[in-house]
């Protein structure tokens, strides 16, 4: 049976996106194609997606999973070349959309349906695609095929991105395809990682804040927690820790002092 996907790397490598993006092509007649984050304007890109599309009863639709460069880069130039809407969550978060996803929207792919599921956190229009016969997902950047995720506020927000998480582990998913990295063939695991990896460095951040003096700021809590990191990461370490004090201070553990933090006693 062939696989009701293709996979083509974008040519964007670089220390924020890994080998690349990875852009899905999928679907076939009588529907025709999708193609998930494009993710380059590259012109050898856009013309591996056209063919692929070609392949597979020509491409419909463009959706993007959220509105970063180096996944929406490139859905310009196809809706122009092929005269087909690019989709997104929001027009707030992709102005260039043509059509809006509702969590749950549905797309039929073949003798599959592709659902929508939108899963905030990373950024606040993120989705991700479930096909729904397969068990197979195309997270985007709700996790990565090695490493973590940045949550850089406003933008991201953590309460929201371990409520995704969770939503995801309540669902029958056999394989994640992520936006960046290799696929994840055992996505339960994963996600239990990633819920674990978070709980763990908010449990560095209440630590900290306990043993620093209070009103403490962002750069000394980074200097403690992050102590045996290059100190050229420390401002990448500072989107992590800033979001954790955001869930902690929505969930009424921590609040603001000045310019630094305090635990509520």
């Amino acid at each position: 049976m062939p696989s009701p996907y293709t996979l083509l790397l974008a040519p964007n490598a670089s220390l924020m996106t890994g080998s690349g993006t990875n852009t899905i092509v999928l679907g076939a007649d009588p529907h025709g194609a999708l193609v998930i984050d494009p993710g380059d304007a590259a012109p050898a890109h856009l013309a591996a997606i056209v063919e692929e599309g070609v392949k597979r009863g020509g491409l419909r639709r463009v959706l993007i999973t959220h509105n970063h460069p180096d996944h929406s880069s490139g859905a310009a130039e196809l809706r122009e070349r092929l005269h087909i809407p690019i989709a997104a969550f929001s027009y707030t978060g992709t102005p260039f959309a043509d059509e809006e996803i509702a969590d749950g929207s549905s797309f039929a792919i073949a003798d599959d349906t592709l659902r929508a599921l939108h899963t905030p956190g990373h950024r606040f229009d993120h989705l991700c695609f479930l096909l729904e016969r397969q068990h197979l997902l195309f997270a985007g950047d709700l996790l990565a095929g090695s490493g973590t995720v940045v949550i850089s506020p406003p933008e991201g927000d953590l309460f929201d991105y371990l409520a995704s998480l969770r939503r995801l582990q309540n669902l029958d998913i056999t394989t994640m395809i992520p936006a960046h990295g290799p696929i994840i063939a055992d996505p339960q695991a994963r996600l239990a990682e990633y819920v674990a990896h978070r709980l763990q460095r908010e449990q560095q951040v209440l630590a900290a804040l306990h043993d620093l003096p209070p009103g403490s700021t962002v750069a000394a809590l980074v200097e403690r927690i992050y102590a045996e990191v290059d100190p050229a990461l420390h401002t990448v370490a500072a989107h992590s820790v800033t979001a954790h004090l955001l869930k902690l201070e929505r969930e009424g553990r921590v609040q603001r002092d000045g310019e630094g933090w305090r635990i509520i006693a």
